[in-house]
């Protein structure tokens, strides 16, 4: 294929990816989507099946090296505090994650001009702002307007229901004064876009076989598809291969059945998370960039941020139907959300109320912290706590750090020799008081909601959902890889979409902010057609 050369050539179908590719679409460019994984049927998933919570431990694990498919690669956690989780196929880590949905807040675009720390993004919320309700009417965002913590927003759906989960929690905020709003989620609360709406059938983490939840396989890729985008499943991305000019020229990857292809690109975007995207990077090395590709500022990998994770869980006399509806989208919290010097930290938290879990991961849960034991005592515990517990998750902000990077590991590859990628990473001291401030107040929510028993831990480790800041978007190209439209300093037809590109993580979960960038940058590039590479 070394003769076919494509105008756009796009690596990663997950969140980025999808978006980029639909909004590119409209130019009649030949745009095409390579996939390291493949399409992942709705009858596949475990909701289907009768051991559907057992599935969550081996093929559907969030720990791709656990998980182990085809389509994972292999990665090295040993020195880093938070262990990388993450899926590899149409929808990327959509597939399993938990749609609640938020946006980053005012603030995070500015933390260096209003809090002295890390750095302002080049663009802020304002300029995101059309992005971000452009991508929730193709996504279909269940939410309600007026949350006093964001600028207007008017999601396209009601909100989810809040059950009793919600309803209890609500009283704890209520009691305390604090502020409390039903989540923004990404699972449709009716009939939406040909698609119907969530059932409460609950594992939302494992895959949704109702197509209740908005992973991008169901949302963007049908529509980019029938565009006129080629999408290629089982397709491993090794490098970016640049020409004689300085120039991306193309990618070489293997095909489903191993053999090593060449791909010709007039534009090369990057769209693989803040893992998958440095990765490649850094092995896509020549004499132009003998440290990696659009690596001359040496940030590639670096800055790695994941967000700090709390848990605080409750227990509770009466009957909550916890295993009912979606786990991680009943109501949240911001009443920590910004700075308050008085705290001993900087930035904040958002407080994120979870439902409970079904009851072989009740059952195992208690048996692993010691209140449901094994043997004749283990069904009378198990009653009690089974749909009698919820959690309220501390999502913190994690700063930027150059030590907190990714890099090659110089002996693990995967399947096909690539070298797989190296995580060190360590909590900074601001995000552990984040963190403990944060359990601390979940505590407080707990008891005032009229908790009977309060347990909380963390920071946790197996919480690496959120991949960013290894790519990171600047004006200045000694301090940046890519500028205020996502184009890299040093490779002019070189583009990055994904949670690399964060200067800063906020302290929401990003998936929105990372679909509102991209489609941020296809606006960017459209506008730009005739002077792209000026």
């Amino acid at each position: 294929m070394s003769d076919d050369v494509v105008d756009v050539l796009i690596i990663g179908a997950g969140a980025s990816g999808a978006a980029v590719a639909w909004s590119l679409a409209e130019t009649r460019m030949r745009v095409v989507c390579l996939e390291q994984g493949d399409w992942t049927r709705p009858s596949d998933y475990p909701t289907n099946a009768a051991n559907w919570e057992s599935q969550a431990h081996g093929p559907y694990h969030i720990d791709p090296n656990v998980r182990g498919l085809e389509a994972d690669y292999p990665i090295n956690n040993d020195d880093s505090e938070v262990i990388v989780v993450n899926f590899n196929g149409v929808g990327g880590s959509t597939i399993l994650y938990g749609a609640h949905f938020p946006r980053l807040h005012p603030s995070d675009f500015k933390v260096k001009s209003l809090d002295g720390v890390a750095d302002d993004w080049p663009i802020d919320y304002d300029t995101l702002e059309p992005f971000f309700e452009q991508n929730d009417q193709i996504m279909g965002v269940s939410g309600l307007a007026g949350d006093p913590m964001y600028p207007p927003k008017d999601p396209p759906l009601p909100p989810i229901a809040m059950g009793l989960v919600g309803e209890t929690a609500a009283r704890g905020f209520n009691a305390l004064g604090w502020h409390w709003w039903p989540s923004d989620s990404a699972i449709i609360s009716q009939p939406y876009d040909g698609r119907d709406r969530c059932v409460f059938l609950g594992p939302c983490l494992s895959g949704c076989a109702q197509g209740g939840k908005s992973s991008t396989d169901i949302t963007y890729w049908p529509k980019a598809i029938r565009r006129g985008v080629e999408l290629r499943t089982r397709c491993r991305v090794r490098e970016v291969t640049v020409n004689d000019q300085g120039f991306a020229d193309g990618v070489v990857y293997y095909d489903e059945n191993g053999d090593e292809c060449l791909q010709r690109a007039e534009i090369v975007i990057m769209a693989c998370n803040g893992v998958g995207t440095p990765r490649i990077l850094l092995n896509s090395k020549s004499n132009s960039f003998p440290d990696g590709l659009a690596n001359r500022s040496g940030l590639v990998g670096k800055n790695l941020m994941f967000h700090g994770f709390g848990y605080v869980q409750g227990l509770f006399e009466e009957r909550l139907d916890g295993h009912k509806g979606p786990q991680a989208c009943s109501i949240l919290s911001k009443q920590f959300y910004e700075t308050d010097p008085s705290r001993g930290f900087v930035r904040g938290y958002n407080m994120q109320i979870s439902r409970g879990s079904g009851p072989l991961n009740t059952a195992m849960a208690g048996y692993m912290d010691g209140s449901i034991p094994w043997g004749p005592e283990h069904h009378d515990a198990f009653r009690k706590r089974f749909d009698h517990t919820f959690a309220i998750g501390i999502v913190g902000e994690d700063l930027p750090e150059e030590h907190n990077t990714v890099t090659l590991d110089p002996k693990l590859v995967d399947s096909s020799g690539i070298p797989a990628p190296k995580i060190t990473y360590t909590y900074s001291e601001n995000s552990r008081k984040l963190i403990d401030h944060g359990l601390a107040r979940g505590e407080e929510v707990m008891r005032a909601a009229g908790a009977k028993e309060v347990m909380s831990a963390g920071p946790l480790r197996p919480t690496g959902w959120h991949l960013l800041g290894t790519a990171r978007m600047g004006d200045a190209p000694e301090k940046s890889v890519v500028n205020r439209w996502g184009r890299s300093h040093d490779v002019k037809n070189l583009f990055i979409v994904d949670g690399s590109i964060f200067v800063t993580s906020g302290g929401v979960n990003p998936a929105s902010t990372i679909q509102a960038c991209a489609l941020y940058i296809a606006d960017s590039i459209k506008k730009n057609l005739t002077n792209l590479f000026d």
